[in-house]
């Protein structure tokens, strides 16, 4: 079974910058993509960045320009930078991992909070 954890959230003010990490229990290649979502309650679950096995990456309007989607390969870890936070990235944030063409595999997810 993958695993997927997630880490690095936190209580940080607007303007501030967080770096997520994903660490995966099998070799992220196998993976066509990985990506990160975001919710919030009463909201679905959305989009935030993906990158594909290729290194193509893709992004959600809000955060263009803002975040990057990025990986190690050596230690099978995918990272989310978020700079110049807004307090609407407040959220969780969940890493996903895609078999083939669907999201098959989900971390815990680690709380993001921006505060104004």
């Amino acid at each position: 079974q993958v695993q997927l954890v997630e880490s690095g959230g936190g209580l940080v003010q607007a303007g501030e910058s967080l770096r997520l990490s994903c660490a995966a229990s099998e070799i992220i290649f196998r993976f066509n993509a990985m990506g990160w979502y975001r919710q919030t309650p009463g909201k679905q679950r959305e989009l935030v960045a993906t990158l594909s096995r290729g290194g193509s990456t893709n992004y959600a309007d809000s955060v263009k320009g803002r975040f990057t989607i990025s990986r190690d390969n050596t230690k099978n870890i995918v990272f989310l930078q978020m700079n110049s936070l807004k307090p609407q990235d407040t959220a969780v944030y969940y890493c996903s991992a895609m078999m083939i063409n669907r999201w098959d595999y989900w971390g815990q997810g680690t709380q993001v909070t921006v505060s104004s």
